[in-house]
């Protein structure tokens, strides 16, 4: 080992400046005595709703409930089909069959790695009932294309935008574009709880309705039990800490753009290639990610010198051994199935020492140069 340790992520150091808030939040929820579905969550719910710019935003568990709240609240049930991409944190297609769809694994665009949208036109079937695209890695999806693919085949679309916290397509916030947009509140996102949740957005009155009875078993009213629910309700204390952490959502995300900008220009020309954002679209910049020939060689070569890299993700949900009874198998979406022998994700976070920063670079340099 060489040099002080890089790690991927740095909790204590992304997202400093809230502590003072975060702490003052969680005083002011023990102090209140009140801690599922009360005043913070209802206004953490307003203030998300506000910077998506829908009308609407319901607060649960996690974004793998979100997905599967949103799908069966509109319409999407056992043995429909759900178009969703073949890269992806698997949580995205388990988030499908937990509600018995069926996820139909799609290939993805070369340059950004998001949900192809040629590719899904020729997947649709007359079970298909929805269409599930991820802005990965905080890019956003083709949403134009998309959009007019569901609006001419009649197909609900729902984003997960569970990496994409700020990220726009044509100066709207992601999350927006679909029926319904669905976040998570990991704490490794760009908006990070100390804690799981979740977040269901629409303008749709009558979906909102719906999530807002499923997420607390199905009651219409205390008691009265409408529809066969879940348990899915974000916490007070996790509003109340997201809270804190919302106002200083934008300048993160625009250090991460910096950071991003740094390693852009540091590792042009190394030997790497980057993953683009659509031309119309503004990343996030949830995960700084490239694509090196070869990649396991670099990987260990900045693990020997103390550098943390890590692979999203190194199995293409439709070859990992949960789902492989639902795919064609090897060669079924071989854009997703090359990019994931390629990918690397270099350490990126808001408060990461710039000396952090430009050693990975000239460690990558190092390893191409040698």
């Amino acid at each position: 080992m060489s040099g002080a340790r890089v790690p991927f992520v740095n909790l204590k150091l992304a997202g400093a400046e809230s502590r003072p808030a975060v702490e003052e939040a969680i005083r002011r929820v023990l102090a209140s005595g009140i801690y599922v579905l009360g005043p913070e969550v209802t206004a953490f719910e307003q203030e998300i709703a506000q910077t998506i710019e829908v009308s609407e935003a319901i607060g649960v568990a996690s974004g793998t409930d979100a997905i599967s709240l949103a799908l069966t609240a509109s319409g999407v049930g056992p043995g429909d089909e759900v178009l969703t991409t073949a890269l992806s944190a698997a949580f995205t297609a388990l988030a499908i069959s937990r509600i018995g769809a069926q996820p139909v694994f799609v290939d993805v665009d070369p340059k950004t790695l998001n949900l192809s949208p040629e590719a899904a036109r020729g997947q649709i079937t007359e079970r298909t009932k929805a269409i599930l695209p991820v802005h990965l890695y905080g890019g956003p999806c083709d949403l134009e294309a998309l959009g007019q693919l569901a609006k001419e085949t009649g197909l609900r679309l729902v984003e997960d935008a569970a990496q994409a916290h700020g990220a726009l397509f044509r100066g709207k916030p992601v999350g927006g574009f679909g029926l319904a947009g669905c976040f998570s509140f990991y704490p490794t996102k760009n908006l990070g709880a100390l804690g799981d949740g979740g977040m269901v957005v629409t303008d749709d009155a009558t979906l909102a309705r719906k999530v807002r009875s499923l997420r607390n078993g199905g009651q219409s009213s205390r008691f009265v039990h409408s529809a066969v629910g879940m348990n899915s309700r974000l916490d007070e204390m996790q509003a109340a800490i997201l809270r804190a952490m919302l106002p200083h959502l934008h300048a993160w995300n625009e250090e991460r753009g910096r950071i991003a900008s740094l390693y852009r220009k540091g590792l042009a020309n190394s030997g790497l290639t980057f993953v683009n954002s659509h031309k119309d679209g503004e990343s996030a910049h949830h995960l700084f990610v490239v694509r090196a020939p070869e990649r396991n060689r670099l990987m260990e070569f900045l693990g020997k010198r103390n550098i943390q890299a890590l692979i999203h993700y190194p199995i293409p949900t439709h070859l990992q051994e949960a789902y492989r009874h639902l795919s064609k198998g090897e060669g079924s979406c071989p854009v997703a199935e090359a990019a994931a022998a390629e990918i690397l994700s270099l350490p990126l976070y808001p408060g990461i020492p710039v000396e952090h920063v430009e050693r990975v670079i000239s460690t990558v340099r190092a390893f191409y140069e040698r």
